[in-house]
């Protein structure tokens, strides 16, 4: 692993409604506002919209594949930088920003269809 490596690419199905439940069960968010159409319209969304910490749990599923062992992510931070729909595609990316005593940092993102990114954060990771 060196500075500039780029980890691959994973372009995740579309976000579906049903995801978003099954989301708010296991997390225990139940924030009306990801599953219930009516009161997301009456809080002005067009729609429900994903959990942040559902695209959040996306990256770091991504970055974990692309290790092979969760133990080697030791820092993990994002921001959000605009809402998921349900249809919206994920495509998780990165790049490997420096790699120091046996430490590399990567950063990455989430991005969907349109090229925007969702969710922006950096790594740290053991090699």
């Amino acid at each position: 692993m060196q500075a500039g490596d780029v980890i691959p690419a994973v372009k995740k199905p579309p976000i579906e409604r049903i995801q978003l439940v099954r989301y708010a069960g296991a997390s225990g968010d139940f924030n009306p506002i990801h599953v219930d159409e009516t009161f997301a319209k009456a809080a002005g969304y067009p729609s429900v919209f994903a959990h942040g910490m559902l695209t959040m749990g996306t990256l770091g599923q991504f970055l974990n594949q692309w290790l092979g062992d969760p133990r080697r992510l030791r820092k993990f931070s994002v921001r959000f930088s605009t809402i998921v729909w349900p249809g919206d595609v994920i495509t998780c990316q990165g790049t490997v920003r420096k790699v120091d005593g046996g430490v590399a940092t990567c950063d990455f993102q989430a991005v969907n269809q349109k090229g925007e990114a969702v969710v922006k954060g950096s790594a740290e990771v053991t090699i």
